[in-house]
């Protein structure tokens, strides 16, 4: 593994979603262990939290944004800069879930990437006779959005709490090991028109071969 890939250990989360949903309340739970009763809008909060996700030691810087329509502009900012996303929506509120499409098109479009970490979130998993979103809804979403992964939460049970988190951590680290092993490749093999390989020189002095490219040996990454 790349000293690059190896090197990075903060990551950026947005929590994203419609008001009233517990995105406060989730993310508080998981960096704070604590349940907040009374529901106050957010307008921005941060958060940083260390963890560990297959061995590995990960920081995470958590944004957790307003979910009212007067700030929505401010969602480009939070984009450009989140490497993962959480999308919440209360399995109380079909709006709600209706919303994070709108919300993921506008993260596809800014980052120009449809295979952004996202991870689905069910908030109030606690209030089943209440609820207004079938689970095949909320698979439905999952699998339009190419299989993100999806999971029910109860922010006042503590339920799947760390799992959203974690899912989400694990998803970012594979694609920036992906990416770094992209960059890699690219210094191997260059191309000067999309038809021909051109060679180049290799770390012990000797020379690719021109218009062939070297069969690529099987890659094993560690996280």
């Amino acid at each position: 593994m790349s000293a690059r890939v190896s090197r990075r250990r903060d990551y950026h989360i947005v929590v994203l979603g419609a008001g009233g949903v517990g995105k406060s309340c989730l993310t508080a739970q998981f960096v704070q262990n604590v349940w907040i009763e009374s529901y106050d809008p957010t307008i921005e909060d941060s958060y940083r939290k260390q963890i560990e996700v297959d061995g590995r030691q990960c920081v995470l810087e958590i944004l957790d944004t307003a979910g009212t329509d007067q700030f929505t502009a401010m969602r480009e900012l939070y984009v450009k800069t989140g490497q993962g996303f959480l999308l919440v929506f209360s399995i109380t509120s079909l709006s709600s879930l209706y919303e994070l499409s709108r919300i993921r098109e506008q993260i596809v479009n800014i980052k120009d990437d449809d295979s952004v970490p996202i991870v689905i979130v069910g908030n109030k998993s606690d209030l089943e006779d209440e609820r207004t979103v079938t689970r095949s809804e909320a698979f439905s979403v999952s699998q339009n959005w190419g299989n993100a992964p999806y999971y029910e939460t109860s922010a006042r049970r503590r339920a799947n709490v760390e799992e959203v988190f974690i899912d989400l951590c694990r998803q970012i680290i594979r694609k920036d090991n992906a990416g770094a092993l992209s960059i890699e490749e690219e210094i191997v093999y260059g191309y000067e028109d999309p038809g021909e390989v051109q060679g180049h020189v290799r770390r012990d002095g000797g020379q690719h071969s021109h218009g062939r490219r070297r069969k690529k040996k099987p890659t094993c990454t560690i996280l």
